[in-house]
């Protein structure tokens, strides 16, 4: 375990494209997957937490921690129906809701210029919509190497395959 949340911070301090890192695809697996569900939200946060270490820490880090937060939840969702199409759905949800709550976190801080009413708001949204769709080619490119990897080897390894 500790060895995928070092591998997973080291990925998210690697030069990368924004928002394209494995922690979501991390968050969603664990909440699928891990029995302990503790262990599903310890990871990603660990991971995360590690890494803005280096990174360094932000006044909207409440945001993405809370992000991540519920991507272990809509993980604990699909749990007993993991296939291609939840997967898919809850990595679109996932990154739509890390969407909505890291950018509306950055709009309330008033520090990135936009007006404090709705339309500022927009603009703020706006604004980033070229991190969303790193965000969602990101989540659902990890989640396709870690739920494809799984599949893979529950089918082939009887140890890893459900009861």
């Amino acid at each position: 375990m500790v060895s995928v949340i070092a591998i997973a911070a080291f990925v998210r301090i690697l030069p990368h494209w924004p928002n394209v890192t494995p922690i979501a695809a991390m968050a969603l697996f664990g909440g699928a997957y891990f029995n302990r569900k503790a262990f599903a939200f310890l990871i990603p946060l660990c991971a995360l937490f590690l890494s803005d270490i280096i990174i360094g820490f932000h006044n909207t880090m409440w945001a993405v921690y809370a992000a991540f937060i519920f991507t272990v939840a809509i993980g604990f969702i699909i749990r007993n129906k993991v296939n291609f199409r939840s997967v898919i759905v809850a990595s679109l949800g996932s990154s739509i809701l890390f969407f909505i709550i890291t950018n509306f976190a950055v709009w309330t801080t008033g520090l990135v210029g936009y007006p404090m009413n709705f339309s500022g708001l927009m603009l703020c949204y706006e604004a980033a919509i070229p991190f969303f769709r790193n965000e969602i080619l990101g989540t659902l490119g990890y989640n396709f190497i870690f739920f494809g990897s799984f599949y893979i080897v529950q089918a082939n390894f009887r140890i890893f395959a459900k009861s």
